[in-house]
């Protein structure tokens, strides 16, 4: 049988970055065999809060913390498993993400730069552990501040569940952010949204209508997101590649109150459109642009 590849092979090549599992995605991110998991399964952390309420736990709590290289750098990649219920952070999973970040903090201090990588996939806290799952997120949002002064911090949100709660917040802060179109973002999710404010206000059933929204792509073109991927694991790979090549940006999203706050006063609350709000971006980055002089 022949070996030679035929034109139609190509497409078969490509591997699913949002069907892989948190581990796997960390993986997938690393260097070839620098993988090396921190507090895995066999080491049984698990949270002592789910069994009082007659929920299973899951032995890593639903994150994998992995240490290797990045285009042959020293890495740490939290990854956050959307199987175990949806991606929501309580007192463990949201404790090794913020330990593993901080620990990366040590080692950028002593002149050791570490490559931190954030693979969000969250509702949010885990309402079981809601106190302890919002302490920890804070510490979290803190860890990541403290550590992009020293290196860039990288966001990835690729899909099955998005980005949701105070992990969105956490995803702001990170010096650049991927997503794919399948990815959302969103400080409530559209269900939530539904149930408080009333489906006129938001069908969540509406799927085009919510992607178009909160949807990967919007969310670049509003400036709240850096850069469209393909559901690609070397399409993912290689942004983060060429985010950490960028370095440390001039000024993070969060340090630019001034110029979001000037975006929100254009919006008209009662005309909130996917189209509005990619208009409120397109004549804001218009009128920041430098005037050209005039011979």
């Amino acid at each position: 049988m022949s070996t030679l590849a035929t034109p139609h092979a190509a497409p078969l090549l490509r591997e699913s970055f949002i069907e892989l599992p948190a581990r796997e995605r960390a993986r997938s991110l690393l260097d070839a065999g620098t993988f090396r998991e921190l507090l895995g399964p066999f080491d049984r952390i698990e949270s002592p809060w789910l069994p009082l309420q007659g929920v299973v736990c899951q032995a890593d709590d639903g994150c994998v913390i992995a240490r290797g290289t990045i285009a042959g750098e020293p890495a740490v990649v939290a990854a956050i498993e959307s199987a175990f219920q949806g991606g929501s952070i309580g007192e463990v999973s949201g404790s090794k993400i913020a330990a593993a970040l901080e620990m990366a903090l040590r080692d950028c201090e002593r002149g050791k730069i570490v490559r931190p990588v954030v693979l969000f996939e969250t509702g949010g806290v885990r309402l079981q552990e809601a106190n302890l799952g919002l302490a920890v997120i804070a510490e979290i949002q803190a860890a990541i501040v403290a550590l992009r002064r020293h290196v860039p911090v990288v966001g990835v949100i690729a899909g099955m569940v998005g980005c949701f709660g105070g992990m969105s917040l956490a995803a702001a802060l990170c010096s650049y952010l991927v997503v794919t179109k399948q990815g959302r973002l969103g400080m409530n999710g559209p269900e939530v949204i539904e149930q408080e404010a009333g489906i006129d206000e938001l069908d969540a059933s509406d799927r085009r209508r919510v992607w178009q929204l909160i949807g990967g792509e919007q969310r670049v073109a509003s400036s709240l997101a850096d850069r469209l991927v393909d559901d690609d694991a070397e399409a993912v790979r290689a942004a983060v590649h060429a985010a950490f090549a960028q370095g440390v940006p001039p000024a993070h999203r969060s340090e630019q109150v001034d110029t979001f706050l000037q975006r929100l006063a254009r919006i008209d609350p009662a005309n909130v459109t996917p189209e509005s709000m990619r208009e409120v971006y397109s004549a804001q980055a218009a009128h920041s642009q430098p005037r050209k002089e005039h011979a």
